[in-house]
Order: C-alpha cells, then structure tokens, then sequence
C-alpha cells in the first residue's frame, strides 16, 4: 500500500507560490525547472536499474562508452544517456537559448524548430558516474543562468556567454540519486528538498528551508593526495587528527564519498566540512572540479543554507569563470570551518612549515 504525504506541497506547488512574489514573471522560470526535474527523474529510474540494465535488454548503465570527454576523462554509458536526456527533456520548452555541460565541448544552442527562451543551462548529468558498479550513490548538479539580451533575440550563441559568477545564479540545485531520490533547489530563497513520489511520480516538499550548521566535527578529502597539498590544507587536516590532544581540543570524523552530490547532501543534512583543494599533483589543473557546472551550483545552494563555499582564498561565487569546463580548488560546508581554512590560507607560512629543521617548532633553539 502505498504512503499517503499529507500536508506536503509539490514541486510544481512551490514554484507557484515562489511564482506569486513576481507577478511579472512570465511563468517560463517554472517550465524550465520543471523540465530539468523531468529529466532527474528519468534519470533516476535507469539509474535504479542497476546491474538489471543488461537482463532487461536497457542500454548498459555501469560500462564505459569507450569515448572520452573533454575532461580527458572515460564516459560511461550513463553519462551519455544522462546528458541526452537533459538536452531532450530541456531544449523544447521554449525556456532555453542554449545550454553548456560537462560531456559536451561547446556550447549546446537551441535552434528552429525550437523556441528560444531567455535563460542558459549548465550541468554535470551524473556527477559521480563511476560509483554505478558499486552502487554507492550518484547524481545530477545543474545551474541556471540569464541568457545576454543579443542572443535572447537570435544572436549565435558563444562560450562567453556563459562565463558568469556564481553570483549571477537565478537558481542551482542537485538530485541525489540514492535510496531515495531527492531534488535539492534553491531559487535565492533559501534552500529546499523535495523527495521524489514514486507511486504518484511527483517531487514532495520534505525539507523546506534546510540549513548548515556552523560547526562540525566532520570533514571529507582524499587523503592519498595528502603529499601534494598546500601547507594551510596539511595545518588544517593535521588539527583536525590530533583530535582532543590538539589545538582543535575536539575529535573529528573523516568522511569521502567520491560523489559531490553525496557529499554536499551530507553536509547539508548535518554540517561538515568538504575539501578538494589546489595542489600540486597536476600543475595544469589548478583544481579538480569544474566552476561553472559542479562549485558555482554547491556554492551557491551552501550561501543559501547558511553555509560558506571557497577555494580556500576567495569566495568562489566571486570568481569570474575564464572558460566552460575551468576548473578551481574547492572547500565548502559549515562556515566556522571553511573560514578557518580560509584564515590559514591568508595567514604568513608558518617557520614550521618551511621544513628547515633549525628553524621548526622542534628545533635546537627549543627544549
């Protein structure tokens, strides 16, 4: 039998009471989100699949595509289906002058027959595709953006376009794709959940205005890169496993999913701190993850929960994007932490960090 949710307004419920606070909107803000949380829940249904994929002769979820991104990275299937399935569910609402992703190298413009609408889309399709085989969970991160003026009205669409700041968001959120399937979206009004119905196949408000707390006892990075960080990342992470016997004077879980989303959610739920900083792994890359489609999206649903995103030295809805696919060190969650990260960053290099044995904390000029 299924459950009954009382007193819980749908997606399309909420977009109109936030509709209600701009009487002039025209009503294609909702269509669009509408349409992207269409596509979150076809994504959802192959994801929960799994393994069956194959038995029931479904296009295979967990293999690779045997092509590789512009991230230089190996696509699965899923990658390629998710992100066919956005454009598909996103390109003929009329909403959209173009959109921009992770799998795709420029810019996706929306052309005749379709109508061309006043806003831009940007997404990773399924962040954390390679945890499909394990079945830890994944999901989908997307951004909305104002479309400029000249291409709302036919000019060509370029990369440009959509270097905007974090702070020109008009909405961001996730779906998580795990036991169950959750939307996560904030339109600049706070931070809301929705839990997807699987019988009546609707998004249900269940964590209205949901918050971060400040502290933590919680932090999430890949430690295997522990030799390449900087020096205010190893202070930070060295504090935090001295544990009670240190200056933090206060014990610490560690935790690392290798899905964003996963993680973000986490956080979301109940505080922490996430990391994955510059280092010098890869002196190309300054970062791992992508500014536009993964951090500017997190960022910003953080700032609206009370929370703080950086990259370890600015705000990172303050950066100006200088291409599609750039990308930036990252550190977001409970804002005490995140700003004492930020405050070791700012901070003169301690003498102890220097490794120069004389002049370290245990040196000879002390007992």
């Amino acid at each position: 039998m299924p459950l009954i949710v009382r007193n819980a307004s749908t997606l399309t419920q909420f977009l109109i009471e936030q509709r209600r606070r701009h009487p002039e909107a025209s009503g294609d803000f909702n269509a669009l989100i509408l349409d992207v949380s269409r596509a979150c829940k076809a994504i959802a249904k192959t994801v929960a699949y799994g393994a069956l994929t194959d038995m029931l002769g479904k296009q295979p979820a967990a293999r690779s595509a045997g092509q590789v991104n512009v991230q230089g990275e190996v696509q699965q299937q899923l990658d390629v289906l998710s992100n066919e399935v956005f454009i598909s569910m996103n390109e003929r609402g009329g909403c959209l002058a173009g959109m921009a992703s992770e799998e795709m190298e420029a810019p996706y413009p929306i052309a005749a027959p379709h109508a061309r609408g006043k806003y831009l889309l940007v997404f990773d399709p399924l962040d954390g595709s390679s945890n499909i085989d394990v079945n830890v969970s994944v999901g989908s991160i997307f951004s909305v953006l104002r479309a400029p003026a000249l291409v709302r009205e036919g000019a060509t669409l370029t990369e440009a376009d959509f270097l905007q700041a974090g702070t020109q968001q008009v909405a961001a959120g996730y779906a998580l794709y795990g036991p169950s399937t959750m939307l996560v979206l904030t339109v600049g009004t706070g931070v809301h959940g929705f839990t997807l119905d699987p019988v009546m196949g609707e998004f249900m408000l269940t964590h209205p205005a949901m918050r971060v707390p400040e502290d933590t006892q919680e932090f999430a990075i890949n430690a295997s890169n522990a030799r390449f960080w900087e020096a205010p990342v190893k202070r930070y992470v060295d504090e935090c496993l001295a544990g009670r016997t240190g200056v933090r004077g206060k014990d610490f879980n560690m935790r690392w999913i290798a899905s964003m989303v996963a993680e973000a959610h986490r956080i979301l739920m109940r505080g922490g701190v996430f990391m994955y900083p510059r280092d010098t792994k890869d002196a190309s890359k300054p970062g791992r993850l992508r500014l536009l489609y993964e951090a500017n999206p997190v960022g910003w649903i953080m700032e609206q929960a009370g929370g703080r995103a950086s990259t370890g030295r600015e705000n990172v809805l303050q950066v100006q994007p200088s291409g599609l696919h750039q990308r930036i060190g990252l550190v977001f969650g409970s804002k005490n932490e995140v700003e004492r990260i930020e405050r070791y960053h700012a901070e003169p290099q301690r003498v102890a960090d220097s490794h120069t044995p004389l002049f370290a904390e245990r040196s000879l000029f002390r007992d």
